[in-house]
């Protein structure tokens, strides 16, 4: 199987486990799976591989839970695209996300693959993990609560530990500027604010993460344009 192939029957198998919550679950999962690189790219270069217990934090609807599952099905088949690493095979997947609805379609969805709660990552419990996700979440909260979330993600991780971090680049000119109107737009949907999005330049991350026990090294992957992401991976220092 091509990966172009593999990827195409992955957003079929893993948006259609969105039916059972209702449409906007179903055309909401395949239009994120389709258009973001990270899924494509968090397989071909096998970057949880090994990883027995993986957390999900700001985990949406449950959408990387999903694709995980998704490529074991298919990879147990024995149709996998030649070159790529085995998917992981964790003993447990767990998500936490500040909004009751999408934990609640994350159950309907892969409750019984993984494991979801409703909670604010400013106070909800971090349990211990092997590996930590989270995507395009932090600027969504105050700096001095980016730092103490860093913190308590350390304080969570082995010392063998991985925290995938995906954040905006503050630096990027105009697609920094896309990605903020953006972010501003959800946020506003969300929650009716029209201001709270703290955003950082990308060396001003990488410091953050410095202060609070990380060694990080941007990820080379396709960018989902017009936006400023940067994957980082991040380790115990």
């Amino acid at each position: 199987m091509t990966a172009q192939n593999a990827i195409a029957t992955l957003i079929d198998a893993a948006s259609l486990k969105f039916r059972v919550a209702g449409p906007y679950a179903y055309y909401f999962a395949r239009g994120k799976l389709t258009g973001d690189p990270f899924y494509e790219h968090l397989l071909a270069h096998g970057l949880l591989q090994g990883r027995n217990r993986i957390l999900d934090l700001g985990c949406g609807q449950g959408l990387l839970a999903a694709w995980l599952r998704e490529a074991r099905a298919l990879h147990a088949t024995g149709d996998w695209p030649a070159g790529w690493p085995a998917p992981p095979l964790p003993q447990s997947i767990a998500g936490i996300d500040l909004e009751p609805r999408d934990v609640r379609r994350a159950q309907l969805a892969v409750g019984g693959y993984a494991q979801f709660a409703a909670g604010d990552l400013r106070e909800a419990a971090i349990a211990q993990a092997d590996a930590i996700v989270i995507m395009d979440v932090l600027h969504y909260v105050e700096p001095a609560a980016q730092q103490r979330i860093l913190q308590r993600i350390r304080a969570a991780l082995p010392d063998d530990g991985l925290l995938l971090l995906r954040v905006g680049d503050a630096d990027r000119g105009l697609r920094s500027r896309i990605s903020r109107c953006v972010d501003q737009c959800l946020l506003f949907l969300r929650s009716g604010a029209v201001h709270g999005l703290h955003r950082r330049p990308l060396r001003d991350w990488q410091s953050l993460l410095a202060v609070t026990g990380f060694r990080s090294v941007p990820v080379p992957m396709k960018s989902a344009a017009p936006f400023a992401d940067v994957l980082l991976d991040c380790r115990p220092a």
